[in-house]
This record gives structure tokens, C-alpha cells and sequence, in this order.
């Protein structure tokens, strides 16, 4: 079975022979997989109303277990962005009703984001519509090949994801 990909690599083997193109064959494919995922995601979560940014914030409440509440802090970590970027997205969220803040017992001058009962069962519906779209885009692999890709991948990610700082 040949693809874009075997093309691309193919016509540059014509035109620079002197260059060695092999890794096109697996990061070309990569990148456009990353592009063919970032639109199954947006249609997943477009079908719960949802941003990407909105899925991801929410998702990061969701994930924190009962009572689905964490600090702005913990937030800026979970989800990379800046402190106006998320203090913009909360209160988006909250103007929503998908979050709420409420004031840090542990912390007199801090808050909490938790979510409220919408928001979970927003996050938990736009999670189901994005695993059966990533479920389709796998399908064509075995459980074993699955496996073995993800192996593969987190060898590949795992130096970027745990650069300091």
C-alpha cells in the first residue's frame, strides 16, 4: 500500500539522491497524522459545543477526581499556557457554567476551579465522542501494533516531555 508520504520521499530520492530522506518516511507521516487527529478532535468536541482549549481545561478538572476542583497553579501546569491566558479561559468557562471559582480554604487570597455538574458531564460526553474517533483512526491496526506504536512514540516524546522547566 503506497501513500502521500511514499511519493514525497520517493521524489526527493529523484531530485537529491545525495541526501538520505529516510527520516521523512516516519516524521512526514507523523505530522500528518497530527494534522488528520487535530481534526477528528475538533469535530468531536465541536458535536459537545466545546473549543479544544475548553476540552482540554476541562478534561484536567475531570481527571483531578472528586471534588474536580484545582488551582489556577495546577491548571497553568496541566494545560501549558500563560496566567492571562488562563485566568481569560476560567472566566469563559464560568460565564458558560461549565466551572466555578470558589475561595481556597487554604489560602485566604487563592481560589479554586471546580466543575460544575454541566462541565463534568460535558467533559465526560466530549471524551466518549473522542475516544470513538480515535478508535476509528486505529482501527486498521491490530492490539498488538497498537502497543508497539505507543512504545514506540513514548520513546520518541518522552525526552520532550521531560525537559526542565
Amino acid at each position: 500500500m503506497e501513500d502521500e508520504v511514499d511519493r514525497l520521499v520517493a521524489a526527493w530520492r529523484r531530485e537529491r539522491p545525495d541526501l538520505d530522506v529516510e527520516p521523512l518516511e516516519v516524521l512526514s507521516r507523523v505530522s500528518r497524522l497530527a494534522r488528520h487527529l487535530d481534526r477528528a478532535r475538533r469535530l468531536a468536541f465541536a458535536e459537545h459545543e466545546l473549543e479544544p482549549w475548553e476540552f482540554d481545561v476541562l478534561t484536567a478538572l475531570r481527571r483531578a477526581g472528586t471534588p474536580y476542583q484545582l488551582s489556577p497553579g495546577q491548571l497553568l501546569t496541566q494545560t501549558l499556557v500563560t496566567s492571562g491566558t488562563m485566568t481569560n479561559r476560567i472566566d469563559r468557562l464560568a460565564k458558560k457554567g461549565l466551572v466555578e471559582r470558589l475561595p481556597d480554604p487554604s489560602d485566604r487570597r487563592g481560589v479554586l476551579v471546580r466543575l460544575t455538574d454541566t462541565g463534568r458531564d460535558r467533559a465526560d460526553e466530549s471524551l466518549a465522542g473522542l475516544l470513538e474517533q480515535e478508535r476509528a483512526i486505529l482501527g486498521e491496526l491490530s492490539g498488538a501494533q497498537r502497543a508497539e506504536l505507543a512504545g514506540l512514540l513514548r520513546q520518541l516524546t518522552a525526552p520532550f516531555d521531560n525537559i526542565p522547566g
